[in-house]
């Protein structure tokens, strides 16, 4: 069976997670999904690729496998919404970004395949992911969390109009000190040739709401990117190298900052 996730250790108290990246499908699964669900559409695409400095930096970094509509990393488990009253995506989602569905008619998974789905990926994901972020507060008595995301410019399904460059969630700051919130926000701010917002559309999903703890020491964060920064969003998604260098530039500043930081004593 093909692992669920790929993970570089790090000794820095940085950790780095890339939940929507996967594009695997089991098997069987396959069978069951239309076929333009099949190609995964929703995935956020190369978000491993932009990261890929970030382990020789020092950086814990952890990657899922499995493509996010096999289970969503990144939703509560107990099924509420993260932005109630908006449409949102579910654990184990049934229809993609654009609103068509992701099965067939009457495949579907029963609440009892999603339960699973949860036992067999979910869970073990978010096991290594807090065992990571343990590790390294036992070693340094903090720990940052890095939720790393990427998503197309337009999806009126979410938002309206075009979404910013580089969208930082906090959860309404409660996720990190505020005094690291203002130092990365500032950094995007001055990322020359890059829109950038704070708390906006994207404000931290269940990733960094659930394991942002400041007043345990465990400090979280989301960058959802938009992929036009990148990456060509039409079918097949490729990446794109030139596009992508500024972009990784502000990324490693990003990096190298969240690994520079210090909670006030």
């Amino acid at each position: 069976m093909k692992s669920l996730w790929t993970v570089s250790h790090g000794d820095s108290p940085l950790v780095i997670d890339v939940p929507h990246a996967g594009t695997h499908l089991p098997a069987g699964l396959h069978a069951r999904m239309t076929a333009e669900a099949r190609t995964v559409p929703d995935t956020d695409w190369h978000v491993e690729k932009l990261y890929a400095f970030a382990p020789a930096e020092g950086a814990t970094f952890l990657c899922a496998t499995r493509s996010r509509y096999v289970v969503d990393l990144n939703r509560d488990p107990s099924g509420a919404a993260l932005y109630p009253g908006a449409d949102n995506t579910e654990l184990c989602p049934t229809r993609t970004f654009g609103g068509a569905p992701i099965y067939r008619d009457g495949a579907e998974p029963s609440a009892m395949e999603i339960a699973s789905r949860r036992t067999d990926a979910f869970d073990p994901y978010h096991a290594r992911l807090i065992q990571e972020i343990e590790r390294v507060r036992a070693r340094h008595g903090f720990a940052v969390v890095l939720d790393g995301h990427s998503i197309a410019g337009e999806v009126p399904r979410f938002f309206a109009g075009t979404l910013p460059d580089l969208n930082l969630g906090t959860a309404e700051g409660a996720s990190c000190a505020p005094a690291l919130e203002w130092q990365v926000a500032q950094l995007l701010a001055d990322a020359a040739g890059f829109t950038h917002v704070v708390n906006g559309r994207f404000k931290g999903g269940w990733i960094t709401r659930h394991y942002g703890q400041p007043q345990r020491g465990i400090h979280a964060l989301q960058l959802e990117i938009a992929q036009r920064c990148y990456m060509n969003e039409a079918p097949p998604w490729p990446f794109d190298e030139q596009r992508a260098r500024p972009l990784q530039h502000v990324l490693w500043r990003l990096v190298a900052a969240l690994m520079a930081w210090r909670p006030e004593a």
